[in-house]
């Protein structure tokens, strides 16, 4: 769960292995082992993970399904405007 995650949102946000490694402080190889579930990051990374994401670590670890999305300093209107796409993607997919 945290490996197909982690990859996920590293793609999403247009990041390689390599630049979020440096981002960490840690090795590629380090990333790569955590995205194949070789093995999983530590407290400490998974926190660093979540911050880095703007997700919450009950998302990273598959507790919650539920991604949040920070809308700080975004204006009244660009949230509504969110809402409605949100809500238009969930009905194409009905």
């Amino acid at each position: 769960m945290v490996a197909d995650r982690m990859r996920y949102l590293r793609e999403a946000n247009n990041l390689t292995q390599a630049g979020l490694a440096k981002h960490l402080g840690i090795t590629r190889s380090s990333v790569n082992a955590w995205e194949l579930g070789i093995s999983v990051p530590s407290t400490q990374y998974i926190v660093e993970l979540a911050r880095t994401f703007n997700v919450s670590a009950d998302y990273l670890l598959g507790v919650n399904s539920t991604a949040t999305l920070d809308v700080s300093g975004l204006s009244e209107d660009d949230v509504r405007l969110l809402y409605q796409i949100v809500k238009h993607m969930r009905k194409s997919h009905e």
